[in-house]
């Protein structure tokens, strides 16, 4: 097992062993960069502490002390010496970059008499003292798991004892005696002095960075962005470079590019006089990066040309953290940045066009769920807002919900279906459960690369830093407007938040749809270039249909009838329908409903002219068109102790409670449905058939391209789909009259019950396409109602690992994959040109549209939402995979006509 590698010996494709910014830190050693010397500790030591059962390897200390030996001869320093001493930084680095989930110590190496030495060696003892409270809070912290306020309130403490407000301005003395405090806090809740054995500080914060890959932040950090878990990782041991030394030194933070916006301008923050944490904690608000060419020309301009070096040799955007040691620079990380969705789509597009990358790289670098963050709902400009302040816009996006003051309320409330805005000083890591749980982050300090920001930014959730003007107490903030109006927000307020202008609003915002950008437009025609797997919506209104069309949808993959029913003022006519006691009375009924549906049908029709559209006849159970039982029942309990109730009325709720007892099922969604309601109540499904072709005629009179499919729900033998089909081959006939043997339509089918799969060589005898029904496929090949499911076990199943996905989210490949391919399979083999896709949720995920196109289906099916992100992944997917589809499939041309399969 290879235990260390130097910086000097390893590079950037030793990633998966050196962890990410050892990968990094060994290849700007090797590029001549200035990097203060150091070596990695693998993620192989990681896996094999745990394996170990939290144990270091046998001889791993022995290689680490080799190691430091070499640091030592490199910096003429002593690890210990008390003349002398070397001190160095102890940090995380996994292979998936996880901002802030796992832990850093710094300082490393001082002790009683250390710190004496650094502070002859530099003149400095305010600094040298600094340096070691700093090591002693983050060792307690780090190693002895010592709650940060323990030693935070002591620090104000001694601030508000010397009247003074920043750490700068704390004397030697001051911090000589905060020392002394800050001991024996370790004392009393460690158990134990802190320890004055350098190697026994570098071997106890070692172990401490491997328990933190473990942590409770960093599993949720891993579950999110699904970091495997064994990963691990690395450890990077670094000689210190010092930037709170004086007023010529400084740390910071730099990206290459904007990280919000994606403009090719420099942008980050830095201290002067401070240490890296100070920074990307929050805890001081940092000035913006442009200042430090003011203050420091030379170092600016160094950092400049640096920063368009790393760019170019990793051909991405670069998060670059620094420090400035009496005026030198020195680079300490270098990773590529975090970004918005809007930043990365640009800096993409920017890149090709800079001749940096081709297109394939660059729609490979989009992140399928860039395309949700992208699509951001703003606020309407257009009504008044009451601005309360302006922080700085850290992640764009607005966002309403009540105001929330810690993490653990935000989950909570969250998870009681409230909307939440997380407010906060300043977010650490342990509040990562809150701000997953809100729709937004506002904090009163921090700036643009604190933690509130990038993790925001990573979550494409809006955010809010830097709000000075918020004055907070324990659950509430007060503020005075710019107009001079005092305010104060409680908890449970509604609140506002605009990410992309910075501003905090009162109350709750209308907000408006997202739309396209020229750089997104231009990123997906190079994915439609690329892709071969057509993108089409599930979409009911023609206003959906608009909408996903402007967003790219090639067509229809699923129009659900039964939602044109769900109007107020169809309901009654449904209800009317179902209640029917005669052939004649729901023959009436029908007829009310007939123009209804003919008119959703040409309005869908006109909004995708040109592009198929696939109706799926209906689908639910009829009782979920009438009253819930249980609510009837009462209303006839109550109705009954009124004597002078309406006689009418009680007759007429007898009759509604006789018809849905009648109707009532043990387990409906197994019971009559789909087909099954189409071939006991045929009239329904010739009603809906004949408002489709009704609905055709009148768009072909307008010169209108039509292209309907008409889809069977719920097929579970061949004889089911062959009856269905003869229905609309009957009905067409009957409407379209002279047009019957012209126009062609297509006639399919929905597989998602699993026998369909099974025997899908039969079925495909009766049908044209193919429509995977992903849902209710994967509720009857797991045996899971999915409604019981999320809300009991499967959340349970999927944290244990016993599911490494929610198969409702992510396409089960092994078993309801299995089908689908399967059906694929049988059903092309008795029709080549048979058309298949998906129209389930899946549709729109990532890993579910890899496997549809190695499945060699047509096309995918999504919200239209969605619709952009399927065309990214799909074009992902080609890169990846490769052309799977078979030759001369129904993608290419196979509208056969209606009348034969």
């Amino acid at each position: 097992m290879q235990s260390v590698v130097p910086f000097h010996s390893g590079h950037a494709g030793l990633k998966q062993l050196l962890g990410g910014k050892g990968a990094n830190l060994a290849e700007m050693t090797n590029a001549g960069l200035p990097v203060p010397p150091g070596f990695t500790i693998t993620t192989d030591v990681c896996r094999s502490y745990y394996e170990a059962g939290k144990q270091l390897p046998a001889g791993l200390m022995e290689q680490v002390h080799q190691a430091m030996r070499e640091l030592e001869q490199a910096k003429g320093q002593g690890f210990g010496d008390p003349a002398k001493p070397l001190l160095v930084s102890v940090r995380s680095g996994s292979v998936t970059s996880m901002p802030g989930m796992m832990d850093t110590i710094l300082n490393l190496g001082l002790n009683d008499e250390t710190v004496q030495g650094l502070a002859s060696l530099t003149g400095n003892p305010r600094f040298a003292f600094d340096c070691y409270r700093r090591l002693i809070q983050m060792f307690g912290n780090v190693v002895f798991d010592i709650e940060t306020y323990q030693f935070e309130r002591l620090l104000h403490r001694l601030k508000q004892r010397l009247a003074v407000s920043l750490d700068s301005e704390v004397s030697a003395e001051g911090w000589t005696e905060l020392i002394g405090e800050y001991k024996a806090v370790i004392r009393k809740e460690a158990g134990r002095e802190f320890p004055q054995q350098v190697e026994e500080q570098l071997a106890l914060a070692i172990e401490a960075v491997f328990r933190s890959w473990n942590n409770a932040r960093a599993q949720v950090y891993r579950k999110v962005h699904q970091i495997p878990d064994e990963q691990g990782t690395a450890v990077n041991i670094q000689t210190m470079v010092f930037g709170n030394m004086g007023s010529d030194c400084g740390t910071g933070v730099v990206f290459t590019r904007n990280p919000s916006t994606g403009e090719p301008v420099l942008y980050g923050e830095y201290l002067m006089n401070a240490q890296g944490e100070d920074v990307v904690a929050g805890v001081r608000t940092p000035v913006p990066i442009a200042k430090l060419g003011e203050e420091m020309p030379l170092v600016f301009d160094q950092l400049v040309r640096t920063a368009e070096k790393l760019e170019r040799h990793y051909t991405d955007m670069q998060d670059i953290e620094f420090t400035v040691e009496q005026g030198k620079l020195y680079l300490l990380q270098t990773r590529n940045g975090k970004r918005t969705a809007q930043a990365a789509v640009k800096i993409a597009v920017d890149l090709v066009r800079e001749g940096v990358i081709d297109t394939g790289e660059a729609v490979n670098r989009i992140e399928p769920f860039h395309l949700d963050q992208l699509l951001h709902r703003a606020i309407d400009t257009d009504k008044p807002l009451h601005v309360l302040a302006a922080g700085l816009p850290a992640s764009p996006g607005a966002a309403s919900g009540v105001a929330v003051f810690d993490a653990d309320t935000a989950e909570a409330w969250a998870r009681a279906g409230r909307k939440v805005i997380l407010v906060r000083s300043e977010t650490t890591p342990e509040d990562i459960h809150g701000v997953l749980a809100a729709e937004g982050v506002l904090t009163s300090r921090g700036g643009m690369t604190s933690h509130a920001a990038v993790v925001a930014r990573g979550m494409g959730k809006p955010c809010v830093c830097g709000c000075e003007a918020l004055r907070l107490t324990d659950r509430a903030f007060a503020v005075t407007t710019a107009d001079g109006e005092a305010v104060t927000v409680r908890e449970g307020d509604a609140l506002s938040i605009d990410g992309a202008t910075g501003r905090v609003i009162l109350g709750e915002v209308s907000l408006r749809e997202p739309e396209l950008t020229g750089e997104l437009e231009q990123l997906l025609a190079w994915a439609d270039e690329i892709r071969t797997l057509e993108v089409y919506t599930n979409a009911d209104t023609p206003e959906d249909a608009a909408k996903a069309r402007s967003f790219g949808a090639e067509g229809i993959g699923l129009c659900r009838t039964e939602h044109m029913f769900m109007s107020a003022e169809r309901v009654p006519v449904v209800q009317a329908m179902i209640l029917a006691e005669t052939a004649e009375e729901r023959a009436e009924a029908l007829a009310k409903l007939l123009p209804m549906q003919q008119e959703d049908f040409e309005g869908i029709f006109r909004a995708m002219d040109g592009l198929p559209v696939t109706i799926r006849l209906l689908d639910p159970p009829l009782h979920e068109f009438l009253p819930n039982m249980e609510q009837l029942v009462v209303e006839r309990e109550r109705l009954n102790g009124q004597p002078d109730a309406d006689p009418d009325r009680k007759e007429r709720l007898e009759k509604l409670l006789r018809k849905v007892r009648t109707l009532h099922e043990m387990n409906p969604m197994l019971g009559t449905r789909g087909c099954r309601l189409g071939l006991v109540l045929p009239d329904i499904y010739e009603m809906q058939i004949e408002a489709v072709f009704r609905a055709v005629l009148s768009c072909l009179r307008e010169q209108l391209d039509v292209r309907p499919d008409i889809m069977i729900p719920l097929v579970g033998h061949a004889n089911e789909l062959k009856r269905m089909r003869e229905l609309v081959t009957r009905k067409a006939d009957e409407v379209l009259g002279e047009f019957a043997r012209t126009f062609r339509y297509r006639v399919g089918t929905m597989i998602e019950v699993p026998r369909a799969a099974v025997t899908a060589g039969d079925i495909a005898q009766h049908a044209d396409f193919f429509s995977f029904g992903t849902n209710d496929l994967t509720q009857m090949t797991f045996g899971y109602s999915r409604d019981d499911a999320e809300g009991k076990f499967l959340t349970h199943y999927v944290e244990t690992k016993l599911l490494p996905d929610n198969p409702f989210q992510v396409l089960d490949r092994d078993g309801v994959g299995t089908l689908i391919e399967w059906a694929v399979e049988r059903g092309r083999a008795v029709k080549p040109k048979l058309k298949t896709g998906i129209c389930g949720e899946h549709g729109g995920d990532k890993q579910s549209i890899f496997f549809c196109h190695g499945a060699g289906l047509d096309y995918v099916s999504c919200s239209p939402y969605r619709v952009p992100l399927a065309r990214i992944a799909a074009a992902q997917a080609q890169l990846a995979l490769g052309s799977t589809a078979a030759p001369e499939t129904a993608a290419e041309e196979a509208v056969t006509s209606g009348r034969s399969a």
